[in-house]
């Protein structure tokens, strides 16, 4: 029986999570080319059965704007599922040749420490509204880090000499260190401080 490798060259094989919350929505099943093509699209909360990498290669196509600076997701970053897959390639590379390890188990550990535990919500009371804090799902956690870590990447590379490819490794990178210069670390930590301080 031949063995399915992440595009045919990285396995899977004694990569897992070691978040108990988040592991049944961590899909570490591979595809040799990791596109499904919204097969699923119509059936609810069928996202965590899509392998990882996919999910995050589908981010980094629509990765969204900050504020109204629209510009910062069109032309490149539209959607070109060819062009993300190359990317995806490279920065799995470069995470092998840094970090000696299992690019996929890197990604992995850069989601679960990129994870938000807790968040806000607005609730309405007597006419003046509140910040409450709330405890995220396991499948909003994944969400939000992969958001986070995409438009991180994303941002660096607009409008500077720096590929998305080093953009995203270095994301990636800090993440898996928790270094405060990622991008996703520092919204993970500023909405656990906003939650914690509205209790």
């Amino acid at each position: 029986m031949t063995e399915v490798k992440a595009f045919n060259r990285w396995d899977a094989i004694g990569v897992k999570s070691s978040d108990p919350g988040l592991m049944s929505y961590i899909t570490v099943t591979p595809r040799f080319l990791p596109k499904t093509g919204a097969k699923y699209a119509k059936q609810k909360f069928h996202k965590s059965k899509i392998f990882i990498l996919e999910r995050l290669m589908n981010k980094m196509m629509v990765a969204g704007h900050r504020a109204k600076k629209h510009k910062i997701s069109s032309g490149h970053n539209s959607g070109k599922s060819q062009l993300v897959s190359k990317i995806m390639i490279k920065v799995l590379e470069q995470l092998e040749i840094r970090t000696k390890q299992n690019p996929i188990q890197v990604v992995i550990t850069a989601i679960e420490n990129a994870a938000p535990r807790e968040e806000i919500i607005a609730i309405e009371y007597g006419g003046a509204r509140y910040p409450k804090a709330v405890e995220s799902s396991p499948q909003r956690r994944i969400d939000m880090a992969l958001r986070f870590i995409t438009q991180g990447a994303s941002q660096k590379a607009f409008n500077t000499k720096k590929s998305i490819e080093d953009c995203l490794v270095d994301e990636l990178l800090a993440a898996f260190n928790l270094s405060p210069n990622s991008n996703a670390i520092s919204k993970k930590n500023e909405l656990e401080r906003q939650a914690d301080s509205s209790r």
